[in-house]
């Protein structure tokens, strides 16, 4: 057992390594996608952000109780929007990532700001894990998620 987790932990941190350093053609692809939700979000542009989310979606982000749906994927947004607060900057933090036949996940943490109407700045982390569908044209969309806030040492 010792020897399987000792390899199995290598095999990660290999793997790890290799996204780092090389990825797929479709990896790069998903963290694009990743990287425009997070475009979309600092700009408002709930339309291109709600494109994204596969139609059948079920995640679970650390804003709600409960899983949710694809037709709650904005309220975030527009929770912030509403008290007049906008997302000033961000840092994403890839940390492994897999593409297996039609199925990606990324997880990753992303560092970011907010800003409200006074100017006041509210830095914060979170943690992220995707699940992305490619459909029969080829498109990726998040079919899946969780979002969590960091530990206290913001990992």
């Amino acid at each position: 057992m010792t020897r399987f987790l000792c390899v199995f932990t290598i095999g990660v941190l290999l793997s790890s390594t290799l996204f780092a350093t090389n990825p797929s053609v479709e990896e790069e692809k998903v963290w694009s996608l990743e990287q425009d939700y997070w475009h979309f979000v600092q700009t408002n542009d709930l339309e291109h952000y709600r494109e994204l989310w596969h139609p059948q979606f079920l995640g679970w982000p650390a804003f709600s109780p409960e899983p949710l749906g694809k037709d709650h994927i904005t309220d975030w947004m527009t929770a912030h929007t509403a008290k007049g607060e906008l997302l000033k900057s961000y840092h994403l933090e890839t940390l492994a990532m897999q593409v297996v036949d039609n199925l990606a996940t990324t997880t990753y943490r992303v560092r970011l700001v907010w800003v409200d109407k006074n100017g006041k700045e509210e830095p914060g982390a979170i943690r992220i894990i995707h699940t992305w569908l490619r459909n029969p044209r080829g498109t990726w969309q998040i079919v899946s998620g969780m979002s969590a806030p960091t530990n206290a040492e913001g990992r």
